[in-house]
C-alpha cells in the first residue's frame, strides 16, 4: 500500500486518512484486524445494500482502503435541515429492515448478545450513516454478526435517547424537541413496548461499555425499567 494523505476523521479505535480522490484508507490504532469487517462489507455491497466498495487490505490486515463517501453524518446533516429530522427517521428504520432481510452469509459471527439468525449492525444509529451523493451509506461494520434483528433496533433507539444533549437550556430544549421526532420517525408509529426484550437486554449488556459514561449508562437502566413496568 502507499502512503495516506491528510487525516479526515478519527473514531474509536481507527483513523481515516485520504487515499487518492476517490478512496480513503482506515488504519486501527491498536493493530486489530479489519478483515473481518472488509469480508462483510464485500458481502452487503454485492447485495446490493449501501456501503463502501472495499478496495484493499493491507497484509498485516490492520489497513483498509475502501470507497471515499462525501458527505456529512445524518448527524450533521440534521443540524442543517432539521424540517428532515423525522423523514431521516425513516430512513434510518428503513437501512434496519434492508439489512435484517438480507440472508446472513456462512461466515458471518454470532453478535455479541442478542441471539438470532439475522444479519445486524449492533451500532447503526445516526453517527454511522453518512448523507453521500447517491444516499444514505453505512459504515462502521466492526460490531456486525448474526443476531437478533430486534435487539439491532432496540440498540438504535437506546443510543439516541440515551445520548447526552450538550449546550444551555434552550439548546438542550430544541435538540431534546429534535430527538423526539427522530424517534417518532424511526419506530414509525410503534409504541416502544414493542421493543421491551431488546431495550431490556441492552441496557443490562451496555452497562459495562467503556465507550459510554456513565450518564448514558443510566439513562438506558432508567428507560428500560420505565419500558418493563409498561403494559
Amino acid at each position: 500500500m502507499g502512503q495516506p494523505g491528510r487525516k479526515l476523521a478519527s473514531g474509536r479505535d481507527a483513523d481515516i486518512f485520504e487515499y487518492g480522490p476517490d478512496l480513503v484508507l482506515r488504519r486501527s490504532r491498536k493493530g486489530r484486524s479489519v478483515a473481518y469487517e472488509a469480508r462483510v462489507m464485500e458481502y452487503l455491497h454485492g447485495s446490493g445494500y449501501p456501503v463502501p466498495a472495499i478496495h484493499d487490505v493491507s497484509d498485516d490486515e490492520t489497513e483498509l482502503v475502501m470507497e471515499r463517501i462525501d458527505g456529512p453524518t445524518m448527524v450533521d446533516y440534521l443540524s442543517r435541515r432539521p424540517w428532515q429530522i423525522r423523514r431521516q427517521g425513516r430512513v434510518l428504520a428503513e437501512l434496519h429492515r434492508r439489512l435484517h432481510q438480507i440472508p446472513p452469509p456462512d461466515f458471518l459471527r454470532p453478535a455479541a448478545f442478542g441471539q438470532g439468525a439475522a444479519l445486524v449492525h449492533m451500532d447503526l444509529h445516526p453517527l454511522n450513516v453518512l448523507i453521500g451523493p447517491r444516499g444514505p451509506v453505512v459504515i462502521d461494520w466492526t460490531n456486525a454478526g448474526r443476531g437478533d434483528p430486534g435487539v439491532d433496533v432496540a440498540l438504535a433507539y437506546l443510543l439516541i435517547v440515551s445520548a447526552t444533549i450538550p449546550g444551555g437550556r434552550f439548546e438542550r430544549t430544541m435538540l431534546g424537541w429534535g430527538r423526539k421526532q427522530l424517534i417518532r420517525g424511526f419506530l414509525g408509529g410503534r409504541d416502544r413496548s414493542a421493543l421491551r426484550p431488546g431495550i431490556v437486554e441492552v441496557a443490562e449488556r451496555k452497562a459495562a461499555d467503556p465507550n459510554l459514561s456513565s450518564e448514558e449508562i443510566q439513562a438506558m437502566r432508567r428507560i428500560a425499567r420505565e419500558v418493563a413496568a409498561e403494559r
